[in-house]
This record gives structure tokens, C-alpha cells and sequence, in this order.
């Protein structure tokens, strides 16, 4: 006989199982198998069909007699995935002793038992013998020798009176059988896969393939649903600075975010950056939005089922795409931030009032001003803009502030520091004057380095032992019946106050007792009597005398040369006269006298010291001194020699010379008169200095100015302007050899003409006039004097030939010089006119 174990088939067609009859299941009783719960203590490592009764009685069927079932399809196996354990089905004899499985039945090919239990038909033995072989699983492996694991002998119900009628051929359809018995399905009991838990276990994979399929169906429906109804609209979730547009067309789209978004351009917004904050307006710092661009990032509807399905539960903010004028960016966040980048503040000790205060750490800020630009142009939308700042540790720690002002800080300003000088002098560092004396930096280790100030302390100290001290006196250089003579210098008594106050950390570490006594020192003079002596000051090496002026400027002459007299040239030094003299004006004794203002003649204090200055000029230039700084007047004086004279004006315009030499000093000796000044440079004479003047080109008529009548009025019948040339060609006084040959050129502008009118002139009369045009007159009272005439043109400037050519700064028109003090000292009736 044959059966269909283990196939698909429905239970009812299976009518080949015979119940095993009563008395088998008596006569097994006493070999029966542990309990079902002894055997579900295997756990996976068998499957037991609890269908059918199966039973380990001791009658092994001969080899003839077995019909192994046919192996069940891999599709169609348990849904558990475990390994099923093959139930072999064959016919028992009764009589037939127990034996151990053979070989035969250990190769015999086990095959998966189905959900269902299937029987096959047992002919003439009453009861159904069925060997459960144990299949291994990966959990519990069995061992390679263990015997076959066999069932106990279960009863099966009796079958009907009616014989059991042969197989089926293949393809017949068999007769109902009766229900099988109801039993656990084999392999993982009841929690396994197939367990009650599971209840679509017991359906035709058929039948839930169709319903997978089904659903699979809809949702395709579903899903080509949406994409034709969303088809144009902006994707579901996209929000634009949180203005939410998902499902929108674009054209309702940009309708929503320009009413929203637009009104925001014009709303100040917060800006914080660090600990500082403010607002910027976002069209006011050049923002705007490009609305094309921004409806660009929407993008398009996604056909991806899985991102389409995510829209319904999240958003997708895509931001605003903004202009920007960064040059306007760049200000309006300069503005808003200009506070927040700001240096660390490191922790120190500061005195107040004698007090030692602590400043506590704080950190500092940078700010980088693209990056801030950068995050406003992307965050302004969202309002509140955080820019990003760097903070800058500080290196004092709290600690080390600590520490310093209890070591240091507080014991220093304890009591007075007292210096004892000669005679019982005595002088007193104030406690509460500590504070210029000590300071402190960052030590770079946490902590605060003390930072002692001897030049504070002897700036308080030293002026309380000056009566002690002698002052060096200079060698000095007179002249003594008309010849220069050394007169010794003397040395000085002074307080050594590096080395009396070597110990001013120790002596402010110290509460009480704070006393010092001064150390003297002997100290030499600036110019020893030897230095003097080396300087050959032992003859005139240049001189040159002037004179003609008035007497007012004479007064203002003999101070400013008083001044002078005896001033010392040391080798390589330079002189200038407005630096030595220092100012000069009427508490220096200075007067009024004649200076030209605003192209006339004028008076102011000091006026007529530009005579000295030319005087002084001429000496230095054939003692052969080193041209530093001179300028001509503006007009041509004509007690002066042309191209060779020289102008003053306090702060403004002055005469320096250098003296060249690298051993031997210069003197220099004034000598003054009611009428003449003459200047003397005395040094060891190592030059001689020739003066070319060339002639006079260019000629320039003056232009005529009129000025009312009264005394602020100096009529005046003017002169030319003309260009001259100055040519200094210096030999050395040994050899005769030529040092240099220098040419300089200066123009002078033409004197104006002055003409002084009544207030009221005369009907009919006409004022005589130059060569230039007359100008009108001004108004009764009106003491506003007219601008010279302007300069002569450039080409009126003559151009020279020789090779070297100083830069002739006379040469420039007289709006570009001042002008104060310019005037022609020999006009008639005004003698001595001059400038400062």
C-alpha cells in the first residue's frame, strides 16, 4: 500500500489512515514514551505530529513492508523555518520483536511533515507503529551515534466496520475520511510560528498571496492617485522661512510668500553677537529676495513612494534665496557689532587713593565680519540672527589674582617708603603714590609678575634731595679779548638713584621699617674742560654783517642775537635759529616793527629778526656749513644781496644749518649795533667758499593797489620782479681742490604799487596809475586790505645751465610763501621795513 504523506492535499482526502485498534494500545502501555511534556522538552530538535498516535512497540516491519513517505515540496514547508523531522510510515508485524532502526532506516531520506496530519493506510496490523527520527537543529546538534528517537505508542480511534479499500490510483480522487484528530502542530509548540498565535498559519499560501497582491493593488491605485491629483503643486511639507506652501500651485505659492515674506524686508530684526546686540533693518542693509530662485528650491513633486509617504508626517524647510549689496551689509553690520569685537581684559591690580583694587578676567571677543554677512543673508528671514563670534581666553586665572594681591599688592602700600640724604635730608614716597612705582603684567602661567618703576619713584624722590646735590658745570668756550678761550668745567655730587633703589622690591615687600639711606655718585659734565679743548674753536672760519634797519627792529635784532651769541655747533650737529631762540614775542621783550601782511607793509611783535636771519645765513655760508633749511623773501630786499638771504616766521619758517665736520666745533659770535648787526662763526677753517650772482632776467611789472587813506595805509611806488641765480663753489683751503659748485635760482615777485585815496575823493578825479590796473577803492571805515596780485605765469621762471641746482624755493609763486613780513626796507619815508 502506498500513502500521501505530507502533501497539500485536504485532510479529507486522505482514507488510507487505519485506527489502531484497542488491544495495541494495551499491550504498549507499558512500553509507552514519556509524557508529551517530557517530549516537548526537545524543543525544536524533533517534530512531532500529534495527530496520529505513534508508537515504539518492538516490531521492526520487514524491509518489504515499508513504504517511505513522499518528501513534501520546499515551497510548501512550515512557516517556522525550522528544520522538520521526517516521519517515516511503514506496516508492523504483531508479532515481529522490538530491534534498533537498521542502517537501512537511518539512510532512509527523511521528508517535512505539513500542518495537517497525514496517515498512510496500514493493512492487516492493528496498530501503527511510527518511528520518530530526531533531526537535528542548530540549537541542539544531536551526537553522530545516538540511536533513533522513537515515539510512544499512541492510540488512533477505531476506523469504520467497512473494509479499507485499496489506494487511489495517481490522479483518483480518494474518499473522506473521518476527521483527523485534533493535535499541536510539530516544531515550535504553541508560541512557535505555527502556534495559535498565528491564526493566518492555517490559510493556503495561495489565498494569502492573494491578499498580499490586493493590497499591493491598492496601494499602487493609491499612490498613482496621488501623483495625478498633485500633479503641478508644490510638494507636500515645504515650508519657506516657515511659511508653510506644500500642496499650493506656484502661482498661489508666490502670491503666499510675497505677502508674508515681503513685509519682513522692512521689519527690524534682532541681531545678537556675543554680549552685545541690536537691530538691522534687511533693506536697509541691502537685502532683498530673488523670488525666482526661491521658488526654485521647492523643487518638483517626487515620485519615490517612500518620500511622498514621509510628506504626510514632516516638513521641508528650503529657505530664502536673498540679494544682497554687500558693501551695505558690510556697514549695517559694522554698525550693530561694532562693540562686540572687543580685546580680552586680563586680570590686574590697579591703586586707588593708595588701595590696591583687583580687575577681575574677562575673555574677549572677534567677530569676522564676512561670516556675520554671510549668516544675517541667510537667517534674516527667520528674525532673531545669531552672529557667530570667537571668544579670546584671558591667561590670569582668579587664583593668581588672588595670590598677587595678598603677596604683593597689599603689603606694598603698608606704610611711606623714606630716603635719607645729606644733611639729613629727607625724602617721602607717599603710600598712596605707590601705585606709579608698582604695577603688574600676566606671568603666562596663571598668575601676576610685579612690575617695579625706579624712574616714578625718583620722579617723586628726587626732587626732595636736590638741595643736596651738585650739578656738573660744562666746559664752556669764551671769547676773551676778542679770541676764543676754554673756561674748565666742573664735576657734580649726584644721588646714585639706580643703586639707591636697587632694593625697592624688598623694600615694599616689608610692612614696617621702610628707610633707605642715598648713595652719592661724582658725575662729570656734558662738556669736559678736554672735550673743549678738542674742538679747535681758534679762529672765524665765515662772517658777514648787515644793517639799515630801524630802530624798533633793531630792539627785536639785539635780543634774538643776544640769544645766540655763543651758541656751539659740536661736530655733526645742526643749528636751527627758531629752535634755539624759542618763541618770540612780548614776554619774551619782543616789540612792534614792520612786516609785510597781506602783500603791503604792516607791523607786528618781532618783526625785523628776518635781518639776523639773513645775516646768520650769509656767515654760515662762507664758513662752509651744510644748507639744511632757508627760504627767500617773497620780494626782493634790496640791502640784502640777491639770492643770498634768508626769511623767518615762528613755526612756520626757519633758517638751520649743519656743521659738517667730524672733529672740530663751530662758534657762534654776535656783535651789534643802534644800526648794523655783524655775525662770526669761529672752528678751525677747513674750506673756502666762493659767490657767483648772476644777472637778473625776467623782468615782472608790479600790479597797483588802492587802499583808503589813514594810518593803516603805506603808500608805496612798488618794484619789479625779476630772477636771479646764486652759484656757491666751495675748495678745500689746502689743496684748492673743488668740494662742490652748486647753483641755486630764485625769482622774485615785483613789489606792488600801493596808492592811499580820500574816503571821499573829489568828483572828477581819477587816481594816477602804474603800469598795472588801478583797483578801487574801498569803502570809508572798511579796513579789509585787497589779496596781492597773483604771481607772475611759470614762464616767467628762467631756467639755469649749471649742472648742479638746488630746488628754488623762491622760486615759487608768492601765494604759495607766506607773506607776512616781505617788504622793501629802502622805500622812501620807510626805512628799515622788514618780517620776522
Amino acid at each position: 500500500m502506498s500513502g500521501n504523506n505530507g502533501t497539500n492535499e485536504p485532510e479529507a482526502t486522505h482514507d488510507d489512515v487505519r485506527p489502531t485498534e484497542p488491544q495495541s494500545q494495551a499491550a504498549s502501555s507499558a512500553d509507552a514514551a514519556p509524557p508529551v511534556d517530557a517530549v516537548a522538552e526537545h524543543g525544536d530538535a524533533a517534530t512531532l505530529d500529534t495527530s496520529e498516535a505513534a508508537s515504539t512497540g518492538d516490531v521492526e516491519p520487514g524491509p518489504e513492508d515499508r513504504t517511505p513517505e513522499t518528501s513534501v515540496p520546499a515551497g510548501e514547508a512550515d512557516f517556522d523555518g525550522s528544520e522538520a523531522a521526517t516521519t517515516p510510515v511503514f506496516r508492523a508485524a504483531p508479532t515481529a520483536p522490538a530491534a534498533e532502526p537498521s542502517d537501512e532506516s537511518e539512510a532512509f531520506e527523511p521528508t517535512e511533515t505539513s500542518d495537517a496530519v497525514e496517515a498512510v493506510e496500514v493493512a492487516d496490523a492493528p496498530t501503527a507503529v511510527i518511528p520518530v527520527t530526531k533531526v537535528p537543529s542548530e540549537q541542539n546538534p544531536p551526537p553522530s551515534d545516538a540511536p533513533t528517537e522513537q515515539m510512544s505508542q499512541i492510540e488512533v480511534p477505531p476506523a469504520p466496520t467497512a473494509a479499507m479499500p485499496p489506494a487511489s490510483p495517481t490522479g483518483a480522487t480518494p474518499p473522506p475520511a473521518g476527521p483527523p484528530p485534533v493535535a499541536p502542530p510539530p516544531g515550535d509548540g504553541p508560541g512557535g510560528p505555527s502556534g495559535p498565535d498565528k491564526p493566518w498559519s492555517n490559510l493556503p499560501k495561495r489565498t494569502i498571496a492573494l491578499a498580499l497582491g490586493g493590497v499591493a493593488a491598492v496601494l499602487v491605485l493609491l499612490y498613482a492617485a496621488d501623483v495625478a491629483m498633485s500633479s503641478g503643486e508644490v510638494p507636500r511639507g515645504v515650508t519657506v522661512a516657515g511659511v508653510e506652501i506644500g500642496g499650493e500651485s506656484l502661482d498661489d505659492a508666490e502670491t503666499t510668500l510675497r505677502d508674508e515674506l515681503g513685509p519682513r524686508l522692512d521689519a527690524p530684526v534682532a541681531v545678537t553677537a556675543g554680549d552685545t546686540s541690536g537691530e538691522i533693518v534687511p533693506s536697509e542693509a541691502g537685502l532683498g529676495i530673488d523670488w525666482d530662485a526661491t521658488l526654485a528650491r521647492v523643487g518638483e513633486q517626487p515620485l519615490n513612494p517612500f518620500v511622498r509617504l514621509a510628506s504626510f508626517f514632516g516638513n521641508d524647510e528650503v529657505g530664502v534665496a536673498s540679494t544682497r549689496d554687500d558693501a551695505a551689509l558690510a556697514a549695517s553690520i559694522d554698525l550693530v557689532t561694532a562693540a562686540a569685537a572687543h580685546e580680552p581684559r586680563e586680570g590686574n591690580i590697579v591703586f586707588e587713593d593708595g588701595t590696591p583694587v583687583p580687575v577681575t578676567p574677562q575673555p574677549g571677543q572677534r567677530l569676522d565680519a564676512e561670516a556675520a554677512s554671510d549668516v544675517f543673508a541667510e537667517r534674516w528671514p527667520f528674525g532673531d540672527v545669531s552672529l557667530p563670534v570667537e571668544s579670546v581666553e584671558v591667561t590670569v586665572t582668579r587664583e593668581g589674582l588672588d595670590r598677587a594681591l595678598a603677596e604683593i599688592a597689599v603689603p606694598a602700600v603698608a606704610s611711606d617708603l623714606v630716603v635719607t640724604g645729606l644733611d639729613g635730608a629727607v625724602a617721602t614716597l607717599p603710600r598712596q603714590d605707590i601705585g606709579a612705582v608698582l604695577s603688574f603684567a600676566p606671568d603666562g602661567d596663571g598668575g601676576l609678575d610685579p612690575q617695579y618703576h625706579p624712574e616714578a619713584a625718583i620722579g617723586i624722590l628726587g626732587p626732595q634731595l636736590a638741595d643736596t646735590e651738585t650739578e656738573p658745570k660744562d666746559a664752556q668756550i669764551v671769547l676773551d679779548g676778542g679770541r676764543p678761550a676754554v673756561v674748565p668745567g666742573t664735576k657734580g655730587n649726584l644721588v646714585d638713584w639706580e643703586k639707591t633703589l636697587e632694593s625697592l622690591p624688598q623694600l615694599l615687600a616689608t610692612e614696617n621699617g621702610r628707610s633707605v639711606e642715598a648713595l652719592y655718585k661724582s658725575a662729570d659734565p656734558e662738556l669736559t674742560t678736554e672735550a673743549a679743548e678738542k674742538l679747535g674753536i681758534n679762529e672765524v672760519i665765515g662772517e658777514f654783517s648787515s644793517g639799515g634797519f630801524e630802530y624798533a627792529s633793531g630792539v627785536n635784532i639785539r635780543i634774538a642775537a643776544s640769544e645766540i651769541n655763543g651758541a656751539l655747533v659740536k661736530p655733526g650737529e645742526t643749528f636751527s635759529l627758531n629752535g634755539y631762540t624759542g618763541p618770540r614775542g612780548a614776554a619774551e621783550g619782543y616789540v612792534e616793527s614792520g612786516i609785510i601782511e597781506a602783500g603791503r607793509p604792516g607791523k607786528a611783535v618781532g618783526g625785523g629778526i628776518s635781518q639776523l636771519a639773513t645775516t646768520l645765513y650769509n656767515a654760515s655760508y662762507f664758513a662752509g656749513m651744510e644748507d639744511v633749511d632757508h627760504t627767500e623773501h617773497s620780494y626782493y630786499i634790496s640791502r640784502y644781496p640777491a639770492a643770498r638771504e634768508a626769511t623767518v616766521y615762528e613755526g612756520a619758517i626757519d633758517l638751520a644749518f649743519r656743521n659738517p665736520s667730524e672733529t672740530t666745533g663751530v662758534l657762534i659770535q654776535t656783535i651789534w649795533t643802534n644800526s648794523d648787526i655783524t655775525v662770526r662763526l669761529w672752528g678751525t677753517k677747513t674750506v673756502n667758499v666762493q659767490s657767483i650772482t648772476g644777472d637778473r632776467t625776467n623782468y615782472t611789472s608790479p600790479n597797483t593797489i588802492t587802499l583808503p587813506a589813514g594810518e593803516s595805509c603805506i603808500a608805496s611806488s612798488g618794484a619789479q620782479g625779476f630772477t636771479v641765480t646764486d652759484t656757491r663753489i666751495v675748495t678745500d683751503v689746502n689743496t684748492g681742490a673743488q668740494i662742490s659748485n652748486k647753483t641755486r635760482t630764485v625769482r622774485y615777485d615785483p613789489v606792488p604799487i600801493v596808492k592811499c585815496v580820500s574816503p571821499e575823493p573829489e568828483p572828477g578825479d581819477e587816481p594816477s596809475g602804474g603800469d598795472g590796473p588801478s583797483t578801487p577803492s574801498s569803502a570809508p571805515g572798511d579796513d579789509t586790505a585787497p589779496a596781492p596780485a597773483p604771481a607772475e605765469p611759470e614762464s616767467d621762471t628762467p631756467q639755469t645751465d649749471a649742472p648742479q641746482t638746488d630746488t628754488p624755493q623762491a622760486g615759487q609763486p608768492a601765494a604759495a610763501r607766506p607773506s607776512a613780513g616781505d617788504f622793501v626796507p629802502d622805500f622812501s619815508g620807510f626805512p628799515g621795513v622788514d618780517d620776522q
